[in-house]
């Protein structure tokens, strides 16, 4: 496991309740209801944050990319997330992908800059 030399950002959250529950950041700036996927309430889940969080985070990973290759991202760019919450056996697991939207780019430029971005993103390197 690495180990992190310099702390650049920690984010702290408050949860209550587990998934019929609600979250707060320290800071206010998040504040969700949650709710059981499929089930009744409009809260969101913890898959749906993993999603949203890898997602973004991908897309910084991918301008950081981009700009050490001189290369210019489409302004209409999107990284689509996809969290899978299963079972094997009688253990919960997670499993996730991304599909990634870069139109006008050449595809082979397009692979290059994702590949980068997968090599270099928090949240591709813990999944």
């Amino acid at each position: 496991m690495t180990r992190i030399e310099k702390v650049l950002y920690t984010a702290k959250t408050r949860t209550t309740g587990g998934r019929d529950g609600a979250s707060r950041s320290d800071d206010g700036r998040l504040a969700v209801m949650h709710s059981s996927p499929g089930g009744p309430g409009g809260g969101t889940n913890p898959e749906q944050l993993f999603a949203a969080g890898w997602s973004a985070c991908f897309i910084g990973a991918m301008q950081l990319a981009a700009g050490k290759m001189k290369v210019a991202l489409p302004a209409d760019l999107a990284v689509d997330a996809e969290v899978d919450l299963g079972m094997t056996d009688a253990a919960y697991f997670l499993q996730a992908r991304l599909n990634v939207s870069l139109p006008g780019l050449a595809r082979d430029v397009a692979q290059t800059v994702v590949d980068a971005a997968h090599q270099t993103c928090p949240y591709s390197k813990a999944t």
